[in-house]
């Protein structure tokens, strides 16, 4: 493995030396005050989680500013440059009923984070950047957006990692990814390291092959925690009265190390078995046309756990994954299909306006009591985009997700019979 990690960290050094025919960004810098950019995202969040056979509700409401001060770089044949990047929020409630990793929680006696809810908190960090012609370095803390490290978006404020990550575009429709990152932030967490990540390597690459197909992969070696590969490739065919089918295949494997949690592992196999993996691969196809699309897709994981995630500290929204929604249909042997409707309302002329339903079924889930359990969601989303007018970009988001599960799976290692709400109003304001 660390014959691959070296090699594809040189073929990436080699890249940036590569000269191209396309572009540099470096060439084109304007400096670092003539390209720096501020902004300030202003979001109210709320998140219900009604759940049934008894189990304790999670509610929270909160308010926050995520703020983003980067500079441009420096000109020359290497760039420089800086940012910050951080949040303040404060509690709308009394949040009695929080843990859906909203608000973060003062520790308990015992020193567990199970204790009153935070009034106010803030989080953040800086970063310094470097740049050779399209290659870019940035070093300190990051939001990360990879299949095999991403960092939870989907709360009040996002999930940091801190570290340094290098992207190279030297190649015309090839992207090259290599990266090293030391501490995770969860989104409800306050220290910087809460998660206690040791080491995370990160690799890969995005290759544009035409305007029709995009393929990818990335791997990461989290040190005495696991190893983790992810493949995608992506076709669009274009078909007659602007319509077209979008085919995807995307699939992970991993390898725990021994000491490492994996909470959905077979009975038996504890931290310390140095045995477990787990193949999960999904095959999904859109039909669209116009305002409308529907999506069909099957997906499926093999091996003796389940596709388990966020539990070393390797991000919390790595399950880049069509049948992910409030449930990941992620569970030990399950089967998975979904069926999806999209429509985009500017055909019809509400501009900005957007729907999403799903629906998703799971079976064959293998439980310490059974090894055909089932799960199911219906999913319904609709978005409010502002185009234009003093709240240009301003955005309410509505989602609801009605979940429903077999016993034996909830005893098992997962959430019981849940309806959730989820209603978020961003609000960006640009600074400079």
């Amino acid at each position: 493995m660390q014959k691959t990690q070296k090699l594809l960290l040189a073929t990436l050094i080699q890249a940036a030396l590569v000269s191209t025919a396309f572009a540099s960004e470096q060439s084109e810098s304007k400096g670092l005050v003539a390209d720096a950019e501020g902004s300030v995202l202003f979001r109210t969040g709320f998140i219900d989680r009604d759940k049934k056979d008894g189990a304790a509700d999670n509610r929270s409401t909160a308010q926050t500013a995520i703020i983003k001060l980067e500079s441009g770089y420096t000109q020359g044949t290497v760039g420089i440059g800086f940012g910050l990047i951080g949040d303040a929020s404060f509690k709308l409630g009394d949040n009695k009923h929080a843990g859906n990793n909203m608000i973060p929680r003062h520790d308990d006696a015992n020193g567990e984070p199970n204790g009153r809810t935070y009034n106010h908190w803030a989080r953040g960090g800086a970063f310094l950047k470097a740049r050779v012609s399209n290659t870019t370095a940035v070093f300190g803390t990051q939001v990360l957006d990879l299949p095999v490290l991403a960092s939870n978006t989907g709360r009040m404020v996002p999930e940091y990692f801190d570290g340094l990550l290098v992207t190279s575009r030297e190649i015309n429709g090839l992207e090259l990814t290599a990266g090293k990152f030391t501490k995770n932030q969860m989104s409800d967490q306050i220290s910087t390291d809460e998660n206690k990540l040791d080491r995370a390597i990160v690799w890969g690459a995005k290759y544009k092959v035409n305007d029709a197909l995009t393929t990818s992969y990335f791997g990461l070696d989290s040190k005495d925690k696991l190893e983790r590969h992810y493949v995608n490739a992506n076709y669009k065919q274009s078909l007659a009265n602007d319509a077209s089918l979008t085919y995807d295949f995307s699939g992970y494997h991993t390898e725990w190390d021994k000491g490492a949690s994996a909470s959905s592992a077979r009975p038996g196999l504890d931290a310390t078995s140095d045995n477990r993996s787990n193949n999960i691969w999904a095959l999904s196809g859109t039909y669209s046309q116009g305002p409308h699309a529907v999506m069909l897709a099957y997906q499926q994981s093999t091996g003796n756990t389940g596709y388990a995630y966020n539990e070393n500290a390797d991000g919390f929204q790595s399950i880049y994954l069509p049948n992910s929604y409030l449930s990941d249909f992620n569970g030990r042997g399950e089967k998975s299909v979904q069926v999806q409707y999209n429509v985009d309302f500017s055909n019809y002329g509400v501009a900005g306006l957007n729907w999403t339903s799903a629906y998703i079924y799971g079976w064959d889930i293998d439980t310490k009591t059974t090894g055909n359990a089932k799960e199911s969601e219906i999913f319904n989303q609709v978005k409010y985009t502002v185009q234009d007018g003093f709240a240009k970009d301003a955005s309410l988001r509505l989602r609801y997700s009605h979940y429903r599960t077999d016993f034996a799976y909830t005893d098992d290692y997962y959430m019981p019979d849940t309806n959730e709400w989820r209603i978020f109003l961003d609000i960006p304001v640009k600074l400079f």
